[in-house]
Formats: C-alpha cells, sequence, structure tokens
C-alpha cells in the first residue's frame, strides 16, 4: 500500500509547485485581474496589489498572470495588460508564499533564452514560488504583427521548451532552430531549486504522448465531467507507460458566485453562474477525477470582489488543500 501511495505522488520540483500541487487533493488559485469586467476587454487594474496580497492571506494558493501581448479585438480581453515576467518581479517583493503562475506565456512569440532568464529570476526573486504554465498560442493575429509564421508553431514550441529545459543546466551545449549555446558559456541565475515547472497548456499542438513524456503538468480547459475524466485518465495511463512519476492537472474555471448559496449552476462563459454550496459540489467531482488545482476567473462576477473572496475563503477553502495555510 506504501509503495502504491509514493508512486501517485507528485516528483517535488520548487516551493511553488509542491504547494500548489498535491496527489489525489485539490486547492484554489485566483486569475489576476482579480476584478470584475465582464462588459469589456480592459481591467482597470484598481488595487490589484492590494488584491492579490488580500489572496495570499486568506489562504488561496496561487495568483496566475497571462501573457497577453496584443489587445486583440476578435480575443476579447487584454488579461492583466503588464507584461507576466515584469508583473512576476513586482508581485515577488509584495508577497511572501503564495505561488506565482503564469497560465501561460506563449513560447513561438519569444525567444527560449529571454523566457528561461525572465523566468529563473522571477523564481529566484520569490525564493521558487514561480509555476510557468506554456502554450503554442491561440490568437493568430499576433503572429503575423511578430512577422513569424502561424502554421509551424507546434515545432517552434518543442524547441523552445526543450531549450528552456537546457537552460536550468550547467554551461548546456546543444542546437536547434533557435541558436547554439556552446563554449563554456551559461545563463545566470539557474532556477531556486535548479528546475523550472513547465506546465503545458491545452493540446499546444501536440500529440497527448509528447506532453505525457515531457510536461511536468496539464492545464486543461473546462469540459463536461466525464469526458474530462477519461482524457485525465488515459494521460495518466501514458504518463505510466513512459516510466515517469504522476503528474498534477489544473482548470480555470470563470465564476459568477451569486448570494443565494442554493443557486443551482447556469452556464457561462468558460464557468459557472452558482450558489457557494453547489460551487463545493463542483470542485469536489473535479478532484474526484483527478484535477489538482483550479484557478478562478472573477471577470464575470457581478457581486463586490472583497465580498467574493471572504465567501469562497470562508465557505470554500475549508474543504480544499491549500499549500499556503
Amino acid at each position: 500500500m506504501l509503495k502504491s501511495i509514493e508512486k501517485n505522488q507528485f516528483k517535488p520540483i520548487n516551493r511553488g509547485y509542491n504547494s500548489v500541487f498535491r496527489s489525489n487533493r485539490l486547492s484554489l488559485g485566483l486569475v489576476v485581474p482579480i476584478e470584475t469586467y465582464g462588459m469589456g476587454a480592459v481591467p482597470t487594474m484598481k488595487d490589484h496589489i492590494e488584491r492579490v496580497q488580500l489572496v495570499e492571506k486568506l489562504g488561496f494558493s496561487a495568483v496566475w498572470l497571462r501573457d497577453v501581448p496584443f489587445n486583440v479585438p476578435s480575443f476579447g480581453d487584454a488579461g492583466q495588460t503588464y507584461d507576466p515576467f515584469v508583473y512576476l518581479g513586482l508581485l515577488a517583493g509584495q508577497t511572501e508564499k503564495i505561488a506565482l503562475g503564469v497560465a501561460s506565456v506563449i513560447l513561438p512569440l519569444r525567444h527560449p533564452a529571454h523566457v528561461a532568464k525572465a523566468a529563473a529570476t522571477a523564481d529566484v526573486l520569490s525564493e521558487g514560488r514561480v509555476i510557468l504554465g506554456v502554450a503554442s498560442g491561440d490568437r493568430p493575429e499576433e503572429y503575423p504583427a511578430l512577422n513569424l509564421s502561424y502554421s509551424d508553431r507546434g515545432k517552434r514550441f518543442r524547441e523552445s521548451f526543450g531549450y528552456i529545459q537546457r537552460m536550468s543546466e550547467d554551461t548546456p551545449v546543444f542546437e536547434n532552430s533557435y541558436g547554439k549555446p556552446y563554449g563554456g558559456m551559461d545563463m545566470l541565475p539557474k532556477p531556486a531549486s535548479g528546475k523550472l515547472p513547465l506546465l503545458i497548456t491545452g493540446g499546444s499542438q501536440q500529440e497527448t504522448n509528447w506532453i505525457a513524456q515531457n510536461g511536468d503538468g496539464w492545464m486543461l480547459f473546462p469540459r463536461n465531467t466525464a469526458m474530462q475524466a477519461q482524457i485525465i485518465a488515459d494521460w495518466r495511463s501514458q504518463i505510466t507507460a513512459a516510466g515517469r512519476s504522476n503528474q498534477p492537472v489544473m482548470e480555470p474555471l470563470y465564476i459568477d458566485l451569486v448570494e443565494d448559496p442554493d443557486t443551482p449552476p447556469l452556464p457561462i462563459h468558460l464557468g459557472l453562474r452558482l450558489g457557494v454550496k453547489h460551487l463545493k459540489s463542483y470542485l469536489k467531482s473535479r478532484q474526484a477525477i483527478g484535477i489538482n488545482h483550479v484557478a478562478l476567473n472573477l471577470r464575470f462576477n457581478k457581486a463586490d470582489v472583497t465580498t467574493t473572496l471572504k465567501k469562497l475563503a470562508d465557505d470554500i477553502l475549508p474543504d480544499f488543500s491549500n499549500g499556503n495555510n
């Protein structure tokens, strides 16, 4: 029995990853900006630092930034508007224990040397609290703006991913389409624990077995429970077949938390409008199918943000594992 339990545990990577992801448990985080802006694409970012600090104080395990280089009208969401790596550096100095995630860096739009340098810097400054989600990108308009091809982003994603992994090594020597580090040169700083956790978002133009063989976890978009359970079970079977240790799964969820706790769930964009009792039931059902973290997004939430956060902390957090506690 002990061997079975040990086999299912996630391999430790850094302070943030280890606190957020625990086998057979679910933790909760918040997507930044922590505000309501459902009527437009651009948030105000009002009181943004104070809200991240409040989320940390209340015991949520992570906050998640996004990589949105351009405010694309057809996409309809500018994210937190700030560059994620600059913002990670600020949050590293304004918080103490909450994990700082990015969901997700669009690898084909950036040189991997810059991603590796910026992410490792933020990880060291935060004492090992950075979790790096990575993706191939889903906004075609951004690619011509940077004179890049959209059609081959899957190949560039793989090569960027490998480049970033190698930058954690001492004086790595290799060659791919992004460059050829050689001659004893090195990149500093190294991540706080010697490795950056890299979670793959969606398919990222890759086969599922590649994700199982290479990622440190998987970020999935919400689906119905039966379908999501099957996808997770198949993927974890591929992880086992590859001889790797178990890997975590996380999901985002937009919520509009209403005052009446008994309000049943109604669909909204990538989420639900519901009362706190049904939210708790929903999260327990996700935990039961093997999801380890849910990042709540309050963009469409109509109630006062601070009131909602405190209601979540009082009525939801006690039922779930939180690395900050």
